[in-house]
Formats: C-alpha cells, sequence, structure tokens
C-alpha cells in the first residue's frame, strides 16, 4: 500500500492469518503476537484470525475458556496495541454451567469490542450446543473509517443475519471459522462466502483454520481463507496451508453495489 492509500479512507488492507491452533493457549498467543506483528509490517490495519484461535475444538473448552480480561485476550490485546492494529480473534469465555461462548475479540487502538457465535453447529453430527451457549446479539464497531460486522463459521448459513449487517451498513464483515472437512464441504463454503457478501452486499474476510485431519466430529478447518467482494466476486484466497494473505480492498465498491442492486432498501 502506498502512502497516498494509507491516507484514502476507501481503502483498507487485510490480513487474514490462517494457522492450525492447538490446545495450549499459551503456545496459540505466541504465534498470534508473531503474526500481528508480522501483517503490521506489510501494512495491514485489521488482522483476522480463526475461530478457536485460542485452543482448537477437541480440546476441554470449559477449563481453557477465559475472561475477556484473562491471560490470552490481554496477551492478545497488548499485541494489536504495540502493532497499532486491529486484531480478531476467536477465542473461548466462560459461561453456566461449565459451558462456554464462542467470542470474537476485537481489539486494538480505541476499539474494544466482542461478538458471541449467535448460531450453533449442530449438524453433520456435532452438537456445539453441549459445550457452547449462543450469543444473541448482532456486532457491528466503526473503525478504519467504515462499519464492520462480525459473523462465526456456521453463522454462514442463515442469510438473514448478513441481510441485517448490510442493512445496519456494516461495508466489511468478518467472518473467522473452523469449518469441518467433509464430503462438499468446500463447495459449500465457496458457495456460502460468495453468497453471504451478496446478502450483505459488502466484502466479506473469511478466515479458516488450515486443513487439519478430521477428528471424530470437532470442526477443524479446511483453509481457503478468502476475501469476496460485494457482487461475490472472489478477490483472493490461501490453498489449505497455513498461510498469510495479505489483501487491499476499496470500499466505494460497496457503495456502487447497493446503488446498482437495492436490495437492502
Amino acid at each position: 500500500m502506498t502512502k497516498k492509500d494509507a491516507m484514502d479512507p476507501a481503502r483498507l488492507r487485510l490480513a487474514l492469518v490462517q494457522l492450525s491452533s492447538g490446545s495450549d493457549p499459551v503456545e496459540n498467543l505466541a504465534v498470534v503476537s508473531e503474526k500481528i506483528a508480522e501483517a503490521a509490517e506489510r501494512g495491514a490495519q485489521l488482522v483476522v484470525f480463526p475461530e478457536a484461535t485460542m485452543a482448537c475444538y477437541g480440546s476441554n473448552l470449559s477449563e481453557l475458556a477465559e475472561p475477556l480480561d484473562g491471560p490470552f485476550a490481554s496477551g492478545v490485546r497488548a499485541a494489536a496495541a504495540a502493532s497499532e492494529v486491529i486484531a480478531v480473534v476467536g477465542i473461548f469465555t466462560p459461561a453456566p454451567i461449565d459451558r462456554v461462548r464462542n467470542t470474537l475479540l476485537i481489539t486494538g487502538p480505541h476499539v474494544e469490542a466482542s461478538y458471541d457465535k449467535i448460531h450453533l453447529f449442530d449438524a453433520f453430527g456435532a452438537r456445539e450446543s453441549d459445550t457452547v451457549v449462543a450469543g444473541g446479539s448482532l456486532v457491528t464497531i466503526d473503525a478504519l473509517g467504515t462499519r464492520i460486522g462480525f459473523a462465526t463459521c456456521y453463522d454462514l448459513r442463515f442469510a438473514d443475519q448478513f441481510i441485517e449487517l448490510g442493512r445496519r451498513d456494516a461495508r466489511l464483515v468478518v467472518v473467522p471459522a473452523s469449518w469441518g472437512a467433509g464430503p462438499g464441504k468446500d463447495e459449500q463454503w465457496n458457495v456460502l462466502t460468495r453468497a453471504r457478501a451478496m446478502d450483505a452486499q459488502a466484502y466479506l474476510a473469511a478466515c479458516d483454520q488450515a486443513w487439519t485431519p478430521p477428528r471424530g466430529s470437532d470442526p477443524l478447518g479446511i483453509g481457503l481463507s478468502r476475501v469476496t467482494d460485494p457482487y461475490g466476486h472472489l478477490v483472493a484466497e490461501l490453498d489449505s496451508r497455513p498461510g498469510l494473505l495479505i489483501v487491499d480492498i476499496d470500499l466505494a465498491r460497496v457503495a456502487d453495489a447497493r446503488k446498482r442492486v437495492p436490495i437492502l432498501d
């Protein structure tokens, strides 16, 4: 990004960090801190990590869950502040009766928010609701000269959430995921990410865990982290391996899409 681009309020540089998190939050935090610094060095303003970055599915989540002022979240907060970026990281926070909330921590200079996953993954033999309490509120923030909305993984199957985020004028929707492998799951990821971008008429940044061999019904990852534009066109995508995707988006394209196809009105 040139200096001129950095001053252009219509342009935003994103980083999607595709990784395979383990069951140790301390080790995962070290990777997160390293990748935040690396993305910032490459000019990223917003750095997105997958769902379950703090600890992968299959871990003892009720024992590992931490509050939003716990060691993991505090470490992410410090790393984002040091690099002067906004970071979005999937964590697990405590909930009653030995359950957890599937939470996105959103933190950076002048930004502090969180989103609890609304639609739980009770599908393909998995029962996320057995251990996770669903959220009930949509979340947007005003930052980096625009409005950004949030969703998590299985939320992608619910178009109304993305339509409403678009109606609330979210021009970018960030979707961390731990999209489990299985027959047809990569095709579904492709279709749903493109469709939800068109529903919100916004850019959609979907950051998945890297491909991990399936373990029972625990959703892990297939990779294929991607950015899609408001018309559903694929802007850029990673393959299945761990990687860092840097993408510049032109937010003026959102206004163009909403003018040409005024479905949100």
